[in-house]
């Protein structure tokens, strides 16, 4: 099968990113974007990012996960501990996420270190979830292979009769992670792929050293 995809092209020109007009503090530009694109509309899932590990086998993978909080520390989301994503980030805690808004031509590159949350946010954050979604958490053994599907809802279903009139506290295995950025790229589409980047790198005094890159 054979499908030639050399004329799907999109010119990029809704927006430009001048290095003279943005903030010194990557965090703040990540929060200004975000706001944007979140009023702009059309991205279903602005918090949807892909997060990129080296599996233990040493291949790179990318799965899309999703952001629930971000700080001045660093982007933080939820997953199973025992996944493949966990058990690469124990092994290996560098990592890469990266978001991308179609609707207004722009995408984030982080790259960083990994690190578990504290329990008591991941116990804050679980008690927020609907009540099927923390079933879920203790349903499923991410990543494993199982026989069925209906070997799945058996297993969701046996959840629901154990947890019954009962409080669902959240598995040992399910929790939280912060990824603290060292690098953080800002990219806006442009005109004639002549594209705006911007790259802030964390310095060891702390201080961000900021650079344009060619597209």
């Amino acid at each position: 099968m054979e499908k030639d995809l050399g004329n799907y092209r999109k010119v990029y020109q809704k927006k430009e990113l001048s290095i003279n007009e943005i903030s010194d503090n990557p965090m703040e530009v990540f929060q200004k974007w975000f706001y944007e694109v979140d009023e702009f509309g059309g991205d279903i899932e602005p918090n949807a990012m892909t997060i990129s590990t080296i599996g233990l086998d040493g291949i790179p993978k990318s799965r899309v996960v999703l952001l629930k909080k971000y700080t001045w520390e660093g982007f933080i989301f939820y997953t199973n501990y025992n996944s493949d994503k966990g058990k690469a980030i124990e092994k290996n805690p560098k990592v890469c996420l990266s978001f991308f808004w179609n609707t207004i031509e722009r995408q984030i590159i982080i790259q960083g270190e990994a690190e578990k949350i504290s329990e008591n946010l991941s116990d804050g954050y679980f008690e927020s979830r609907p009540d099927g979604s923390k079933l879920g958490a203790w349903a499923s053994d991410q990543s494993q292979p199982v026989a069925s599907r209906s070997y799945l809802d058996k297993r969701l279903k046996d959840f629901e009769e154990k947890f019954e009139g009962k409080e669902i506290t959240r598995p040992p295995h399910w929790g939280g992670y912060i990824v603290r950025p060292q690098t953080i790229e800002f990219w806006q589409g442009r005109p004639n792929r002549m594209h705006d980047r911007i790259k802030f790198t964390l310095q060891e005094n702390f201080e961000w050293k900021i650079e344009r890159l060619a597209p």
